[in-house]
């Protein structure tokens, strides 16, 4: 599977996983051994059992209203990022998370390495200034 192909895979399957909480379908998306960094300064989640747990914990308060991710930009020996915004309610609050995530393939189109960068805000609402890939 080349790369841009992987990364357009990625990135619709996140946009209905995370819609959905379907943690099954986004760890599909994975290696077995990935290493997953949400923020920079995090520990890794390492392999798919420990991004499981990530993720399910990462769902768990949160009802979504509206996921969208970017067309991916694709580079070089298996990298691609794309941005993303999700609004979504938690303890009946608005909140919109934007961020950015980078992925490395592997050759089989599994993402081995991901790192995400992303901030929230209060309420619904889009990311200030001209955004650069949404």
């Amino acid at each position: 599977m080349d790369t841009r192909e992987a990364a357009e895979r990625f990135v619709r399957v996140w946009e209905r996983g995370w819609a959905a909480h379907d943690v099954d379908a986004l760890l599909a998306l994975y290696a077995e051994d990935c290493v997953h960094r949400s923020m920079p300064f995090r520990a890794p989640h390492r392999g798919r059992d420990e991004l499981a747990a990530y993720l399910r914990w990462s769902f768990e308060a949160e009802r979504v209203t509206d996921v969208r991710f970017s067309a991916p930009l694709v580079g070089p020996d298996g990298v691609a990022a794309a941005e993303f915004r999700v609004r979504s309610e938690e303890g009946g609050a608005a909140v919109t998370l934007a961020g950015c995530v980078f992925v490395r393939f592997d050759g089989r189109g599994l993402a081995v390495e991901t790192r995400d960068y992303w901030h929230t805000a209060d309420g619904h609402q889009e990311p200030a200034g001209r955004l650069f890939l949404l």
